[in-house]
């Protein structure tokens, strides 16, 4: 496939292509150009062009246009899908469930894009003067938007970037994750067809190491809106300048059970969160903090449900469990597992390597300072350590560098309350896994695991200004 730059579909200036492979069987699906600076400038440039056209199109004509988009994403839907799970290695289940969200996104982005409310302001409670002025507000676009997304959603990501602003007036240069851009590519062309001005919108593929500094420095950008790991994430606070950031970052996950949980519903919940899209989700289960005294009757319910797991090829409809992003990434897992076992916890299930695919692990007594619990693992395993009640659990779900989801199981309504006021993450989650996610809602971390929210009605405010107007009258 060719890239998008401002209209326009073309390979690289110097003509440089690249293979995207399956991760699980290694085979070719398409070739994409390896953008250079020059194709990505070449964006930025048609994207300064493209910000004042959207600036000057009435929202009621965005609207008219995400809508066609959003019908075009339904109907093709099944090659979407197709293309998530060749490039990620995802069953098609589970492909076919994000690619089915893709229009509703944009939906939801149209109709948030058109309602950029302002506020009027009571200048007459202004000691001396103001009774003779208006004060209200006005929200506007930021300009142009540069986005750069991961692998593991490659439609949902690029989507909860994108749709919100495009729907807001902007102009957007998308950098896709290097191993899932086939995904990115099709979603723009939903777009390209429903008529979306040409400068709106550009998909450059290729390094993110060369270009991402390009498009973040560029003083012409006015947000970065950016989904990966958070030592890129640091890199880009520190360059980007004076400009609007939105960082999601990595995370490590803690679910809370208590004695007085359902153990049958927080076991479903974990071996569901733990390993969905074999655990390469910033808000997977990773860190499992139960009570002593219902450990072992909550590792008996869990381990034989993470055993029940089907593991095999993505394109089968029956397989929960296909491969990770590389057999590297595979490796990297393997390895966190083992370093565990050699340090005294207990692998009940799980952690065999074949190429790409890790079968789902439940690794118990964790000491909470190992690497398995405190760094980001992006892997289809669980590390369950015990506490001896809810203020240490709580403790040690918050001694951690991160703070995206949190989970807690318990039926009562105090512990409940403790919980939402005392857990430091972005979203909590009372009975279930923090792997849950409305595209409405606001979502974003806490601490190392970044700044900002998305969730479409926050990614609209993200990606407008506001800017305040007085008119003065004369004094009465």
């Amino acid at each position: 496939m060719e890239m998008l730059v401002g209209g326009t579909w073309r390979g690289a200036a110097d003509g440089r292509t690249e293979e995207v492979r399956s991760p699980f069987d290694g085979r070719t699906i398409d070739t994409v150009p390896v953008a250079t600076a020059e194709d990505a400038m070449a964006a930025l440039d048609r994207a300064e062009i493209g910000a004042h056209v959207q600036r000057a199109t009435p929202a009621h004509a965005r609207v008219d246009i995400l809508l066609r988009a959003a019908a075009l994403a339904d109907e093709r839907a099944e090659d979407i899908a197709q293309t998530i799970s060749a490039e990620t290695g995802k069953p098609i289940t589970e492909a076919r469930g994000e690619a089915s969200r893709s229009g509703n996104i944009i939906r939801l982005a149209a109709y948030e894009g058109s309602q950029l409310y302002g506020s009027t302001l009571p200048l007459d409670a202004n000691a001396g003067t103001g009774l003779d002025k208006v004060g209200f507000t006005l929200r506007q676009p930021v300009g142009i938007v540069v986005a750069i997304t991961p692998f593991n959603y490659p439609a949902l990501l690029v989507l909860h970037k994108i749709a919100p602003a495009l729907a807001a007036g902007n102009a957007v240069v998308l950098k896709p994750a290097r191993a899932t851009p086939l995904t990115a590519l099709k979603l723009a062309q939903c777009f390209v067809d429903a008529g979306l001005p040409p400068e709106a919108l550009s998909v450059i593929t290729g390094p993110g190491s060369s270009l991402g500094d390009v498009l973040v420095t560029d003083p012409r950008v006015r947000k970065v809106s950016f989904t990966g790991s958070t030592s890129t994430g640091t890199r880009i606070s520190s360059i980007a300048g004076v400009k609007k950031l939105s960082l999601e970052l990595g995370a490590s996950c803690p679910v809370i059970i208590l004695p007085d949980a359902d153990l049958e519903l927080a076991s479903t919940a974990v071996a569901a969160g733990g390993f969905i899209n074999a655990g390469q989700v910033c808000i997977s289960v990773q860190r499992v903090i139960v009570d002593r005294r219902v450990e072992a009757d909550f590792l008996d319910a869990l381990v034989p449900k993470v055993e029940a797991i089907a593991v095999g090829n993505p394109k089968e409809d029956d397989t929960r469990l296909g491969s990770l992003i590389s057999a590297e990434e595979a490796t990297r897992v393997q390895t966190s597992i083992t370093e565990a076992r050699y340090s005294g916890a207990r692998v009940l299930t799980g952690g065999d390597r074949d190429g790409a695919v890790v079968t789902p692990a439940v690794v118990a007594g964790v000491d909470p300072r190992s690497n398995l619990s405190r760094n980001e693992l992006f892997g289809p395993a669980v590390a369950v350590s015990s506490a001896p009640d809810m203020d240490a659990a709580i403790a040690m779900a918050n001694d951690n560098d991160y703070g995206l989801g949190a989970g807690i199981f318990t039926n009562d309504v105090a512990g409940t309350v403790q919980a939402m006021r005392q857990i430091d993450a972005g979203n909590i989650h009372i009975n279930w896994s923090p792997l849950w996610r409305a595209d409405l809602m606001p979502y974003g971390g806490l601490k190392g695991s970044g700044i900002g929210k998305e969730g479409v009605r926050s990614a609209v405010q993200e990606m407008t200004e506001e800017k305040t107007v007085v008119l003065h009258g004369r004094p009465w």
